[in-house]
């Protein structure tokens, strides 16, 4: 196209445009304005005045508003010219006329109007005529030339373009040059036109000038008419930035017309239209109110339309139409509905709106058109929708600017017509997901709440009708775009605002209950959704998130892929581990026992899904050269996932709350009792060492450092038990359940545990957990941990799966293992430990059965365990140091338990057992016996003080003692000398009865003046001592027994048992009346009688030796203490007694008579002597003289002094004198005898001189016939007796007793006189001559 020097169609559109602004600037001076003509030579003529004026005159046959333009007090009427399309000069007719026309006002006027609107109309027909036909053009080319075409065609293709390139330069210079004349005259006509139709036709001409623009590709000249529409719908002055900045870019170009320089002019404030409504401008600062009018409203519905038909080609001008509309819908009071739609509706906030009828039966439509309007959204292609989103965000984020700081109501235009642009485009959601939910999010973020609820609302909505949408290829197929939807909600749990995640979560339960079973790959969004819940986000958060939780542990377990179950299992734990309501942390607990359940269930199917992802997940691992990262490698997938269920419920067995504590411990215990089969072998490996052991170590270390101060309730009114009232009780309470389950674990799955490869290691840890609760200062802990090791010592043997049939099963025969004196060596059991298991092996007889490789790798699990047992035992039963109140002393359950697991450990341990490990129990088991109990307790362990009955711990103490005794009954030979040692532990316990042992420095007072009170609970508890006598009879009688059967034993004889029984029962014996219990030494000298019948014999047979002569002094003092004790009976003691404890003393000088002097040859001399001494003293008892005349026959012991007194008899005259030593024992015994007769009969000389005529009491008579009896049978018997066996001191004594007898002949008593009489009888062989030289005995 040339270019002409002269533009010749500007030049026209200009000076019409500048003739129409002419008008209004030039006064008028009454009716005609001849100047007019001159300016405008174009004006068409014609006369008009016949046919418009009874048009307007005869409207409404009254005074009517004449149509009519108005402008700064200028007013000119339009009148109807022409018929439009054709051109009929009126005037130009008239020339001729001489008499010039009346012209009628506002003719010039109404003609450039006319003009002006059809040249509109010419260019947009023209135009858009031939744009129309280049189109179809090109389309039916398009056509043709995708099927195979010719060159030619190829030809006339290019033709084609050529052609249009230039019709379309030819276009764009005709637009260019008439634009900004159009644009000066309508916008100044449609600012003072008055009539309805003259403005409907002017927003006309700019609508399609600006669409025509729009489709030329013009964007200035587009944006120009867009702003003028929309500066004609807001209220004059309206202060709206992105038209004014676009106005002022018009407004400073100054357009020359024909030389002149006219500026734009703008809009006159003065307006004369009827208003509609009156409502507050959106502004930052409330400036009072602002007023729309009808022609406001007019400008408004052409805008709407506009945008709805021509939005293709509007481009960046969207926002300049969405930022109007924005303005006047505020104005307007319209305000977002459900999807979107604007309703009307005001916040009561600031003067309401007041809005006519006019403009309310309107809004309705208004509203209507607004949706339409983004409905139609759905036809634009993806660039124009891109404009149109990108304008709606930028005055979403201007909105938002604004909202910042307060909190008034905020414009929220933008926001719904972005959710209700993506309902309609859900066809093609992935070109405007990403900006249009990225927006969104932005808003989520907004510190005003309604802002933010919107931008809530708006996601949500979108996510939800994005997710139920049938897309093509349907959701199922297409992942990738499931992802993207459902990427938002996931960002939103970035946002902190409660509001917004209860909204967030909201959704995410409707998904699940709308299009839960199709998530497929959505489902680690979700869940991450729930998971992202934190504590201190609220109750109600909380609370709605686990409801989803909940929603899809019942319903959706088996529908997402395998690979999320693990995310699930870490979500509900993550719950549990929430602080604000314990509820829902143990309910989680609950449905992680569910998920256990339906691993269990449905363990195939999950294994294999599994196993399939790992493939594709190591395969692409290797492809990038690194290692697989998940948790718990290189365990397989399906025990990963157990582990993740195992390791989550660790963490909530050390959650602070101790409910939340318990019911994690039972759960994660039940779980791997009830499924850990489904492990394979080397994850127990993990769950041993990364689960149970490190939850141990945890508990451990938060039990010992809890705190011990009083919880006063457990918030709210519930009362806390005492024994759960300080967070030291309630750890305590979860370490108890901790060690139970692991040592419950342990025995039941020792079969899967022992053959990994550090089984030993594994034990020794567990044991070591078990020392330390056991060392406690806790009763309940310690307790436990003595159950928990007894649990494990019920472990006979492992017990084999029936998948291995190739192993023998174990053959649990405790079979001794002889091994020489090699336990007597200083290396003791630790070189028994290290023996060779061939060798031991070798050590059996053919005939018993071998013992199992297993059996002896268990050995050294036992000694560890022994050694445990040790630990624990001689730690708890050391007496403390210092003693305070708050000394920490064990209870008696804990003792008696820690006892109880002897036996069952030593079954285990006996082969190796050593006099070492003997001595080590020893002290424990001592130490067990002399621990007082707190008088608190003491009512619930003791008996009352007058049963003798034993508590529990005595009697483990001595089953004890017991199994081990006859263990080594049947023990090999070097097993038998540890019996000295039991026989000491036993005489240890015997002593007792009379002295009870001391526990380090504490006071213990006897059980009977203990304090017992309930009512001074929290005084210091006193502590009581036990009553000992029970425990320390039961024992003797014990050592009684024991003794019975291994009296000859080597070690037995060696080691001086016998006389350590003697010994010890001296104490009791010589204590007699003084022992704490009478019943004491009666069993002891019972027990004396039953040993020294078994004993003597053996000392006899072993007097050469030497091994017995230290017992036989010991014998002798105990005796001597016993018959003669410095104790004095108690008053009330009765006559029946006294005669009972009587026939004791009698039964022990039998014994001297028939097992001990009869065998006076075989006994050392010194113990013969000192029994004559003692026999001599009892038959020679004098009477007390505290005991009243009824009693002296008693009380004298006279049954005890004739046995002393015949026993001495016996032995004086024994006719087979076989050893010098005899004769010795008759000469001592003679000359004891007879210095005993010479004392009564003088005794009863002198009584019976000073009696008178009373009789003697009957006591003493009896004694003096008895040695008058006496000593006429000695006479007899030393005339039998061979005279040198007799010496002469022995005579001597007896004719020494002559004088004496003749001085009793006074007696009155007949029954001594006979006596006397037999007495004095045999003297008279003793009557003889004076001695001859030759000495003769017989004579």
């Amino acid at each position: 196209m040339k270019q002409h020097s002269t533009k010749v169609f500007r030049d026209i559109v200009n000076a019409l445009g500048s003739f129409i602004q002419s008008l209004f600037l030039v006064p008028n001076t009454g009716n005609t304005s001849a100047t007019t003509n001159q300016t405008g030579g174009n004006t068409p003529g014609g006369t008009a005045s016949a046919q418009t004026n009874p048009g307007i005159l005869g409207m409404g046959g009254g005074a009517t508003v004449l149509p009519a333009f108005e402008y700064r007090g200028t007013w000119i009427p339009i009148l109807n010219v022409t018929v439009q399309g054709s051109a009929k000069a009126t005037y130009l007719e008239m020339l001729d006329k001489v008499e010039p026309p009346t012209i009628p006002e506002g003719y010039a006027m109404s003609v450039a109007f006319h003009c002006l609107l059809d040249l509109v109309r010419g260019i947009t027909t023209m135009i858009e005529g031939e744009l129309g036909q280049a189109e179809t053009d090109g389309q039916t080319m398009a056509e043709t030339t995708s099927s195979p075409a010719q060159s030619s065609d190829q030809q006339s293709v290019s033709d084609q373009t050529n052609k249009e390139l230039v019709s379309g330069a030819v276009w764009e210079e005709m637009v260019n040059a008439c634009w900004c004349g159009l644009l000066a005259a309508l916008s100044l006509l449609l600012d003072a036109s008055t009539d309805e139709a003259a403005t409907e036709n002017i927003l006309k001409a700019e609508l399609t000038m600006a669409a025509l623009c729009g489709r030329l590709g013009l964007v200035t000249s587009r944006d120009a008419f867009i702003t003028a529409i929309c500066k004609g719908s807001l209220p004059p002055h309206y202060a709206l930035t992105v038209l004014n900045s676009t106005t002022v870019a018009l407004s400073n170009k100054t357009y020359s017309i024909q030389g002149q320089n006219v500026q734009m002019i703008s809009p006159s404030s003065e307006s004369h239209q009827q208003v509609v409504a009156v409502g507050q401008p959106l502004a930052l600062q409330p400036q009072g109110t602002v007023m729309l009018t009808s022609k406001n409203i007019q400008c408004m519905r052409t805008l709407l339309n506009l945008a709805h038909c021509h939005g293709a080609v509007l481009g960046t001008s969207w926002q300049l139409a969405l930022a109007t509309l924005q303005h006047l819908v505020w104005i307007l009071g319209l305000k977002p509905g459900v999807g979107g739609a604007l309703k009307p509706g005001r916040a009561v906030e600031g003067p309401s709106t007041v809005l006519t009828t006019a403009v309310m039966t309107d809004l309705p439509v208004i509203s209507n058109i607004l949706s339409r309007l983004f409905e139609s959204s759905q036809y634009l292609d993806d660039v124009s929708l891109h404009h149109l989103i990108n304008a709606l965000c930028s005055l979403s984020l201007e909105a938002m600017d604004m909202a910042y700081g307060n909190n008034k109501e905020p414009s929220l235009f933008a926001v719904a017509k972005l959710l209700e642009t993506g309902l309609v485009n859900m066809h093609r959601i992935e070109i405007l997901w990403r900006p249009l939910t990225g927006h969104l999010l932005e808003v989520c973020q907004h510190p005003n709440s309604r802002m933010r609820e919107w931008g809530a609302e708006a996601l949500t909505s979108l996510i939800k009708a994005g997710l139920t949408f049938n897309h093509d290829p349907p959701l199922s197929q297409n992942q990738r775009l499931q992802l993207l939807l459902l990427n938002p909600l996931k960002e939103l749990s970035n946002i902190n605002h409660p509001d917004i995640r209860i909204k967030q979560l909201e959704c995410v339960l409707q998904i699940l209950q709308s299009q839960g079973d199709s998530l497929g790959p959505g489902w680690p969004l979700v869940l991450g959704v729930m998971g992202a819940i934190r504590s201190d986000q609220g109750e109600s958060l909380i609370r709605t998130a686990f409801q989803c939780l909940q929603l899809v542990v019942t319903d959706f377990l088996p529908t997402m892929p395998c690979t999320c179950l693990q995310i699930v299992v870490e979500v509900a734990g993550s719950f549990g581990l929430h602080n604000q309501e314990l509820n829902i942390s143990l309910t989680s607990i609950g449905l992680l026992w569910n998920i256990s359940d339906y691993f269990f269930q449905r363990g195939e199917i999950i294994e294999k899904e599994l196993n399939k992802e790992e493939a594709v997940l190591q395969k692409q691992a290797e492809e990038k050269g690194v290692m697989l990262n998940r948790p718990f490698h290189p365990a397989p997938p399906f025990d990963c996932l157990w582990l993740c269920l195992y390791a989550k419920l660790g963490e909530l067995c050390v959650d602070p709350r101790p409910a939340v504590r318990k019911s994690a411990g039972q759960t994660l215990f039940s779980t791997i009792g009830a499924h850990g089969t489904l492990l394979q072998h080397s994850t127990w490996h993990t769950v041993i060492w990364k689960v149970l052991f490190h939850l141990l170590d945890r508990v451990r270390e938060s039990s010992t450092t809890a705190d011990k101060e009083k919880i006063e309730s457990g918030g709210g009114n519930i009362l806390i038990h005492h024994s759960r009232d300080t967070a030291e009780k309630q750890w305590a309470e979860t370490w108890v359940l901790t060690l139970a389950g692991v040592a419950r674990i342990f025995n039941t799955r020792r079969y899967l545990l022992q053959p990994l490869g550090d089984f030993f290691k594994a034990w020794d840890v567990l044991l070591d957990h078990i020392q330390s609760a056991a060392l406690s200062k806790n009763n309940e802990v310690s307790l436990a941990a003595l159950k928990s090791f007894q649990e494990i010592l019920q472990i006979v043997s492992p017990v084999r799966d029936s998948e291995k049939p190739d192993t023998p099963p174990a053959i649990n025969v405790s079979v001794p293992v002889v091994v020489g004196a090699m336990t007597a060596t200083s290396l003791g059991r630790s070189f028994m430990r290290t023996d060779s298991i061939g060798e031991r092996i070798g050590r059996y007889n053919a005939s018993e059965p071998p013992i199992i490789t297993d059996e002896i790798e268990d050995l050294n699990l036992w000694w560890a365990a022994w050694n445990s047992w040790y630990r624990i035992g001689s730690e708890s039963t050391k007496p403390p140091i210092t003693c305070d109140k708050l000394t920490f002393i064990p209870s008696q359950p804990f003792l008696t338990a820690l006892i109880q697991i002897f036996p069952a450990l030593y079954q285990h341990i006996k082969t190796g057992f050593s006099m070492d490990d003997l001595q080590k129990l020893g002290v424990i088991l001592h130490g067990a016996v002399s621990v007082p109990i707190s008088s608190d307790a003491s009512p619930f362990i003791l008996p009352s003080y007058t049963e003798a009955v034993l508590t529990s711990l005595q009697e483990a103490v001595l089953t004890a003692l017991d199994v081990l005794q006859k263990a080594i009954c049947v023990g090999s030979e070097n097993m038998q000398i540890m019996y000295p040692a039991i026989f000491d532990q036993l005489l240890a316990f015997v002593e007792f009865s009379c002295k009870p042992p001391q526990y380090g420095q504490l006071e213990t007072k006897h059980i009977a003046n203990a304090k017992y009170n309930q009512i001074q609970l929290f005084a210091p508890a006193e502590w009581v001592a036990l009553n000992y006598v029970p425990f320390a009879e039961r024992s003797l009688e014990v050592v009684v027994d024991l003794y019975q059967k291994t009296a000859c034993h080597k070690a037995v004889v060696n080691e001086k048992v016998l006389q350590n029984i003697i010994k010890t029962l001296r104490i009791p014996l010589s204590l007699k009346y003084s022992c704490p219990s009478e019943s004491t030494w009666k069993l002891a000298v019972s027990s004396l009688l039953k040993v020294l019948s078994i004993g003597l014999p053996v000392a006899r047979q072993h007097a050469s030796s030497g091994k017995f002569d230290s017992m036989w002094p010991e014998l002798a003092n105990t005796f001597e203490d016993f018959l003669f004790t410095k104790s004095i009976p108690p008053d009330n003691l009765s006559i029946q007694e006294f005669q009972r404890n009587e026939s004791i003393d009698v039964e022990v000088v039998q014994l001297i008579s028939t097992e001990i002097l009869p065998y006076a040859n075989f006994i050392p001399k010194e113990f013969v002597g000192q029994i004559m001494t003692m026999l001599n003293k009892g038959s020679i008892h004098s009477q007390s003289s505290s005991f009243t005349e009824a009693e002296i026959d008693i009380r004298m012991r006279e049954e005890f002094s004739k046995i002393c007194f015949e026993t001495l008899l016996q032995f004086s005259f024994s006719n087979k004198v076989a050893t010098p030593q005899e004769g010795y024992i008759s000469r001592m015994a003679l000359s004891v005898l007879l210095k005993r007769s010479q004392d009564v009969l003088h005794r009863y000389i002198e009584d019976e001189r000073l009696s008178g005529k009373c009789p003697l009491p009957r006591q003493q008579v009896t004694e003096i016939i008895f040695v008058l009896k006496a000593v006429s049978t000695l006479i007899d018997s030393l005339k039998k007796t061979q005279p040198e066996n007799v010496d002469a001191n022995t005579w001597a004594q007896v004719i020494a007793l002559y004088p004496t007898l003749v001085e009793c002949i006074s007696c009155s008593s007949s029954e001594v006189c006979s006596a006397l009489k037999e007495a004095l009888v045999p003297f008279k062989d003793f009557m003889q001559p004076p001695a001859s030289k030759v000495q003769n005995g017989e004579s």
